[in-house]
């Protein structure tokens, strides 16, 4: 990416597409949240938007989607998880690319992304909930989190081969 304009809109695109895919398939989970596709292209955000602007295109439209889906309260917290995500993704996909190949180092920064998520959210709704209700909601934003890596890793290999990620570079 050439210039700030240009990484903004590209930022933006991302945020939109995150709101979509997250709002596109919602499963309820036991405690009032829902499982969905987003954290696929939160990860791709990740891995292909510098750190500020991978940031906020996770978290606003993770966010965006909460409040479009009446899930007001999460809002906040989606916000903060879906960041920290991304700020875990870019940083250990970074490291870890130096030494493993690309696509191990990406399933290595998921996995320690979508553990991020799922701690985000068990600590989020322990305190809205308490505790032990809360880790019910653990297999579920688990399956999540394998689901997002799964998208995640398909996807950024289709659009390296497609040569896509050279574009918006």
């Amino acid at each position: 990416m050439k210039n700030a304009a240009q990484k903004i809109v590209i930022s933006s695109l991302f945020a939109a597409l995150i709101c979509v895919a997250t709002m596109l398939i919602k499963i309820p989970s036991p405690l009032k949240g829902y499982i969905n596709l987003g954290d696929g292209i939160v990860l791709i955000a990740s891995w292909i938007l510098p750190l500020p602007y991978g940031l906020i295109a996770a978290g606003l439209g993770s966010a965006l989607a909460d409040l479009f889906s009446g899930y007001v309260v999460y809002a906040p917290a989606t916000f903060i998880i879906k960041a920290l995500m991304a700020v875990v993704a870019y940083s250990c996909y970074a490291l870890f690319v130096k030494k493993a190949k690309s696509t191990v180092s990406r399933v290595f920064s998921g996995i320690l992304s979508e553990f991020v998520m799922i701690l985000g959210y068990f600590l989020f709704e322990g305190v809205l909930y308490s505790f032990v209700p809360s880790l019910v909601n653990i297999p579920a934003n688990a399956v999540q989190a394998v689901a997002g890596i799964i998208i995640g890793v398909i996807l950024i290999t289709v659009f390296e081969k497609q040569n896509i990620i050279k574009l918006l570079k």
